[in-house]
């Protein structure tokens, strides 16, 4: 508990069941100190609300849930009542982005919430900081116009990562003092403060090392990399991508205790696990392995020596699959084979919101496949990272969120 316990200490306006940002609280998929109760009925909507575009999943902080999407010709944050999901207020900023491939025109990046401040990342390269209990606008970052941030296939997707008063970001742009793969902005004023690394742009957002917070780990276009939060020197970066171009990393580090670091991709990239050595400032890689847990775009959850994800492709179809983190060995495979899904550790059981727009709850069981319950809950197609605070899962598709009570 206690890497999770100095993680929060970074978020010191939150409360116990908060879900404050991409991945939860700890950055690692799991909601600490909650249990999911199973039955023989399915579980219950508590409300809903229609939202616009996006694949930006909601954040819950306090009472009330933060959600950023795309009504028609706007970006829109808004804060909802997380009792009832009224409104609360609503920020507003041009929107300008069109998706290359025809795809969805709303945002990807989760909000962060930390120190009474809400962070958005736009697809267009806008970041924004807003005050958490009014919603006015405090600054704003242009990624594209200041550091020519690409576009890329999708969009720009980094979800911001908030510590020691910096946002951190994975935005592959470059300036007149050279490359701005990544960047560190200024909490309180929106000012870039370091950039480091000529990388491009991948999908994936960043985590800090919970055994050594000083240190954040990143999967960019290129591979893995770990910065020192402080001032951006890179330690190690590792090759680890496709040699195709038409590929991404989109899948999150996954943090597996005692400073192992897991990362995954598809396109014949596979899963690698690294060993960061705090002492002496270094980053070795301990096995890399194809075909084993090739994560297309969902982060991967660890459980007690092992890891559970979705293997493959979403264009063929993708398997859930649990590995062993010592040897990379598969423990087990679902036999069905999906489109893809969003992972969340809730005690010992997982939930998965599925592309088909069904609740998956399996127990973390590295001995076998359990499912515990499966049901509808959203319509199909749509891949945004929910959220779970205090017994109730917060998720979205095409349409609208909802509201379910797991607990």
């Amino acid at each position: 508990m206690r890497p999770i316990l100095l993680l929060l200490c970074a978020f010191t306006s939150l409360h116990a069941g908060d879900w404050p940002q991409f991945l939860g609280p700890a950055r690692n998929c799991t909601a600490a100190d909650e249990a999911v109760i199973t039955g023989a009925t399915e579980p219950e909507i508590l409300w809903s609300r229609k939202l616009g575009t996006g694949h930006a999943g909601p954040v819950v902080v306090k009472d009330r849930v933060i959600v950023f999407h795309r009504q028609d010709s706007e970006m829109v944050t808004e804060a909802l009542s997380a009792a009832d999901g009224k409104p609360i207020w609503k920020q507003t900023y041009p929107a300008n982005y069109r998706d290359s491939f025809g795809f969805d025109n709303g945002p990807r990046a989760v909000p962060c919430v930390a120190e009474n401040t809400i962070i958005t990342h736009g697809p267009e390269g806008i970041v924004q900081a807003l005050d958490f209990e009014t919603g006015a606008l405090r600054w704003s970052y242009d990624t594209a116009a200041e550091l020519d941030s690409p576009q890329g296939y999708f969009g720009r997707a980094c979800s911001p990562l908030v510590t020691e008063g910096k946002v951190l970001l994975n935005v592959g742009g470059r300036n007149s003092k050279g490359g701005a793969g990544i960047i560190a902005l200024d909490l309180a004023t929106g000012k870039l403060l370091w950039q480091a690394t000529d990388d491009e742009a991948s999908y994936s957002s960043p985590i800090l090392i919970p055994e050594d917070r000083s240190v954040a780990a990143f999967f960019t276009r290129r591979g893995v990399i770990v910065t020192e939060v402080n001032d951006g020197k890179v330690p190690r970066n590792d090759f680890f991508r496709a040699e195709i171009d038409a590929s991404v990393n989109a899948a999150a580090p996954v943090p597996c205790g005692d400073g192992k670091l897991l990362f995954s991709a598809a396109y014949d990239v596979g899963t690698g696990l690294w060993q960061w050595n705090k002492a002496e400032r270094q980053l070795t890689n301990l096995w890399k392995k194809n075909d084993v847990l090739d994560c297309h775009y969902t982060t991967p959850v660890y459980h007690d020596g092992h890891v559970y994800g979705l293997h493959g492709r979403q264009e063929s179809g993708m398997t859930l699959r649990c590995l062993n983190v010592a040897d990379g060995t598969v423990a087990w495979e679902a036999p069905e084979r999906i489109q893809g899904g969003t992972l969340v550790l809730v005690g010992d059981k997982l939930l998965m919101h599925a592309e088909s727009g069904e609740l998956w709850i399996f127990t973390a069981n590295p001995k076998k496949f359990d499912l515990v319950q499966r049901s509808q809950i959203t319509r199909a197609g749509h891949r945004s990272h929910g959220a779970f605070a205090n017994g109730v899962l917060y998720a979205r598709d095409a349409e609208k969120m909802v509201v379910v009570k797991v607990k």
